[in-house]
């Protein structure tokens, strides 16, 4: 009996005549992430996906872990394939699911028939298919409103397939179908969340981090890393550009206000980050600030910020409140790589008393009372990247 997953899509099915190319991009998306575990047939017919093994040893609930963290599928649907015959749909019932069906004390059975020439009506399936299990397991009863257990069939094209619920997936649209991004990646707990939640809207993921040799530690770097490569499972393949800042940060410590350390930092970063989106067609750059959490982050300073940038600047955690991040990261899995302990360049010079109010004509005459562009190019010429793939382990990581 052939195992397949049913993978169910969300706003695909919306997108008219331009559908056949987000459906495309999802199917390549769903190659690639499951490459490294074996033969697959993927394929996409009725506004499903059918992701076929052809093999035995193919780690199928391995395959069920990756395909839930692919954004554009909303449902997964471990399923056994069988012929278009009553008698066949229940003894592939019976042989799949009889544990269940043992262990259960009320269930339902549903059935969509796509397959319109099939010679019952989906009412009749039930009904037929409720008859036969009431008949193997007597000690059930029918809840159509909320059973232990729901048994569904659907009948399409090719064959019938029997699955137990569905298992919910990431949702959103496929990655590659919304342009490509920059984000600034710190290596706290915000920056991954707010990468991961403009992946999950199609955008192209790359990342920039800046450090500041000696005042930054190779394990800090390391750790940020990390991050970037635990973020290709929910967003692809992740580009990571590394910025030298050191000489940047001493010099806003040596010609600017302490009070304004951080605002001027922020939008040399941008500053730096545009030129690097520029070179690569970004064309947006991402951060994790969320209005009102640190003093960097009070909506004068974000305006102040702002003013610096000649591309857009998403952020997607602006409103959320830090329990509501944590709850994504957790769910990501970058929360646990965020919280270890190694410094990053915003902790670098911090000022004991941050300005939260800061006027533009301010920070602009302070950030001009010194040349930074000689320094600001230099940093551009001697960024680095490396490039991160899903599911690799990449060994400088350990």
């Amino acid at each position: 009996m052939k195992q397949i997953i049913l993978c169910k899509y969300g706003e695909i099915v919306l997108k008219g005549l331009n559908r056949s190319g987000f459906e495309a991009e999802l199917l390549k998306n769903v190659r690639r992430r499951l490459k490294s575990l074996g033969e697959f047939k993927v394929s996409s017919i009725q506004s499903t996906m059918y992701v076929e093994p052809l093999s035995d040893n193919i780690d199928l609930d391995e395959v069920t872990e990756r395909l839930k963290k692919v954004y554009g599928i909303t449902k997964i649907c471990p399923a056994f394939a069988c012929e278009k015959n009553l008698d066949a749909i229940y003894s592939t019932i019976k042989e799949n699911l009889s544990d269940d069906l043992n262990s259960a004390k009320t269930f339902r059975v549903t059935a969509k028939r796509s397959d319109k020439r099939f010679p019952m009506t989906s009412m009749e399936v039930m009904a037929e298919l409720g008859g036969m299990i009431l008949n193997d397991f007597p000690h059930l009863n029918v809840d159509v409103k909320n059973p232990e257990l729901t048994v569904i069939c659907e009948i399409r094209d090719k064959a019938a397939y029997v699955h137990g619920p569905a298992i919910e997936g990431a949702g959103g649209m496929p990655v590659g179908t919304s342009g490509r991004a920059l984000l600034m990646l710190s290596g706290g707990i915000d920056s991954p969340v707010a990468g991961t939640m403009i992946a999950k809207r199609g955008v192209i993921i790359s990342a920039i981090h800046f450090q500041s040799p000696p005042y930054t530690s190779e394990r800090a770097f390391i750790k940020v890393c990390r991050l970037a490569a635990k973020m290709t499972e929910y967003c692809g393949q992740v580009t990571l550009f590394s910025v030298p800042f050191t000489k940047i940060q001493e010099a806003i410590r040596d010609n600017c206000p302490e009070e304004l350390f951080t605002i001027i930092m922020r939008r040399l970063m941008v500053e730096i980050s545009q030129r690097i989106a520029e070179k690569y067609d970004f064309s947006a750059l991402i951060t994790g600030e969320s209005i009102g959490q640190v003093a960097s982050q009070t909506m004068s300073a974000i305006v102040a910020t702002d003013a610096v940038s000649r591309i857009p600047v998403f952020r997607p955690c602006i409103g959320l409140d830090k329990q509501e991040i944590i709850d994504i990261s957790y769910k990501i899995g970058t929360f646990d790589i965020s919280i270890e302990p190694y410094e990053d360049c915003c902790t670098v010079f911090t000022p004991k008393h941050p300005k939260t109010k800061p006027t533009l004509a301010e920070v602009e005459a302070a950030q001009n009372a010194f040349d930074f562009e000689p320094l600001i190019q230099e940093a551009v010429d001697g960024t680095e990247f490396k490039t991160f793939k899903p599911y690799v382990d990449y060994d400088f990581l350990i």
